[in-house]
């Protein structure tokens, strides 16, 4: 038991049986609450247990690693499709392990396992956090109610994304932060065997742009939080700020160097560093309104204004008499949570949201519910929690999202959407592969003609014609699709996947956006970019694509920074090359082609 146990143990019957229960029930009754909750993510994430698309991105590139051709997507073209780089590394490590054949499967089994581990690190972080201000009494499961319910918890529980590891992450940040500030004493002085801790506690918040970029926000927060604890000398501040970035700085060098830019592609693609208001305020809203959170959210907010009023309504001598750096710490220690959860929802609204269903919201509110998680036993408390457990228990019943929004910017429920298509339960590459027609067929039937050649899907679905690749073209076979991750798993690893929407693809990544219709999708790329880069001078052209067109972007290719983008990508990587490509990483990111063929010839090549 940790000092900071020992000290908030009651040593009297009275105090033992302060909230309700004696001490040893109260814990076991504290350890049932807590295995419950974890419990319910099990079986519910379980029961919704799918993957979509996105996954499948992420296992292609699991197994080039595995091949032993990098890190990419294609070979011979360093392109990061991987968003969540640290959950790319751990499906490739866990690839790796004989019997282990499906890397989607994996990635389900350890989702939902990464999210059951989140959930529990959490709650036992505030357990924590309560029995070092209070003493050992029964705990009532309030903020972590407003989470379980939503079916977007259980969909994202699994889905082959990174949302698994980037709860763990977070539960576990929030767990060490607890833990770093119990090793302060409550005289908010260090212990002698303090200093290790929060050093390792600095290393794992430094994770979090490799979880998530976006995630950095949350890792500045709960970084200086604890240094704001703590108030370390310039030499552990400096011991800590190196901790936090080995390995984001590290891999940071690596990512200009190798792909050339210095985000992943999808970051890009997507324009996350763009501003979006209204889309993200609606996403939001998409998020909240469906399953009428204003009500817990309400009753919550209600419940703190009255805790703050019977605070003030104490001796104002007596409360500034008795605050110290033990309560400033406790109050940085709440704070940071809601805080990072703000400014993950603010980030989130900002950049106009996403295209699933609750996916970005739900880091915000896990962040913003941290600090009450659990609460003590009180009658008040108990009726907060009796009014937010109904509400749940009318959400999981009767409360679900959408199918897709009626707004102008596309928000699908994408489980019921790929379980609708792909079956119950989607959580192989083959019920991907298998069940779609169209372009698979069209892939399969080139590769049993034994052609040399690209399938190409029109604009609005309008056909699958097959062109022949330029001889320059190493591939054996090439296909340009819209579903970069089943198009990815239909072809072979030694073929050529062409992204239509920039996220795996490095010259629409640089194309300017040109749709708004849906988050993620801004950046169709015209077929006449795709047709200049892997056919021959004076191969036909299909119908619906202008010859006029396909002459332009091939005039474009060669003029401007164009070349030079390419190249960052396909020349081989000698030292020199690494060497450009990291130092001309930063303008290379901001680098922006226009979409259309005839404009951009006419704005690069004069």
């Amino acid at each position: 038991m940790s000092r900071s146990d020992q000290i908030s143990v009651p040593q009297t019957a009275r105090e033992s049986r302060a909230f309700g229960l004696p001490g040893t029930l109260a814990q076991w009754w504290n350890a049932l609450a807590v295995g419950a909750c974890g419990l319910t993510v099990l079986v519910l994430g379980y029961q919704r247990r799918w993957t979509n698309d996105d996954a499948l991105i992420y296992t292609r590139a699991v197994r080039q690693i595995l091949a032993g051709n990098g890190p990419v997507y294609n070979i011979g073209e360093r392109a990061e499709t991987s968003t969540g780089t640290l959950w790319q590394w751990m499906l490739a490590t866990g690839s790796a392990i004989p019997g282990v054949t499906d890397p989607l499967r994996l990635a389900v089994a350890l989702g939902l396992l990464l999210t059951v581990a989140g959930y529990l690190l959490a709650l036992d972080g505030t357990r924590r956090m309560v029995r070092t201000r209070r003493p050992a009494g029964a705990l009532l499961p309030v903020g972590v109610l407003l989470l379980l319910p939503l079916a977007a918890t259980w969909d994202y529980a699994t889905s082959g994304l990174e949302t698994g590891l980037s709860f763990a992450w977070l539960g576990g940040s929030w767990w060490l932060l607890v833990r770093a500030r119990a090793a302060l004493g409550r005289a908010a002085v260090p212990r002698a065997s303090g200093p290790a801790l929060p050093l390792a506690a600095a290393f794992v918040f430094g994770l979090g742009p490799l979880v998530r970029p976006d995630l950095a926000l949350v890792s500045g927060v709960f970084l200086v939080a604890m240094w704001l604890m703590w108030r370390p000398s310039l030499r552990r501040t400096l011991s800590w700020a190196c901790a936090a970035g080995v390995l984001p700085v590290a891999y940071e060098i690596f990512r200009a160097g190798y792909y050339g830019v210095l985000v992943p592609l999808p970051a890009l693609a997507k324009e996350a560093s763009g501003t979006q208001w209204e889309y993200g305020f609606n996403y939001l809203l998409n998020t909240l309104v469906p399953y009428c959170l204003w009500i817990p959210l309400t009753l919550l907010a209600a419940f703190a204004v009255r805790v703050l009023v019977l605070r003030r309504r104490r001796d104002p001598r007596r409360e500034r008499s008795r605050r110290g750096p033990a309560d400033r710490a406790d109050a940085l220690l709440v704070a940071a949570p809601v805080v990072a959860g703000l400014l993950s929802a603010f980030f989130v609204v900002k950049i106009g949201g996403d295209f699933m269903h609750g996916r970005m919201v739900l880091p915000a509110l896990f962040l913003g519910m941290l600090p009450v998680f659990l609460m003590p036993y009180r009658r008040p408390v108990a009726v907060l929690a009796g009014t937010v457990g109904v509400w749940a228990v009318v959400c999981v019943a009767l409360l679900r999202p959408p199918l897709d929004s009626p707004d102008s910017r596309l928000v699908f429920d994408s489980r019921t959407l790929y379980a609708r298509g792909l079956g119950e339960h989607p959580v192989s590459q083959s019920a991907h592969t298998e069940r779609h027609s169209g372009f698979p067929d069209a892939v399969r039937g080139t590769r049993r003609a034994g052609k040399h050649g690209l399938v190409l899907r029109l604009p609005y679905d309008a056909g699958f014609p097959v062109v022949p690749l330029a001889p320059r073209v190493r591939a054996p076979i090439a296909g340009a699709e819209a579903r970069l991750g089943s198009a990815g798993a239909v072809l072979p690893l030694d073929g050529r996947v062409v992204d239509l929407l920039g996220l795996g693809n490095p010259l629409g990544a640089h194309t300017e956006p040109t749709s708004h219709r849906k988050a993620g999708h801004e950046k169709p790329l015209h077929r006449a970019w795709v047709l200049a880069d892997l056919t021959a001078p004076g191969t036909p052209v299909p119908e619906g694509v202008e010859p006029r067109h396909v002459a332009a972007a091939r005039h474009a290719l060669t003029c401007g920074p164009v070349p030079e983008l390419l190249a960052s990508t396909r020349a081989p990587l000698t030292a020199s090359r690494f060497l450009d490509n990291l130092t001309g990483a930063w303008s290379r990111t901001q680098l922006r082609i226009p979409a259309h063929p005839v404009r951009a010839e006419r704005e690069l090549c004069g």
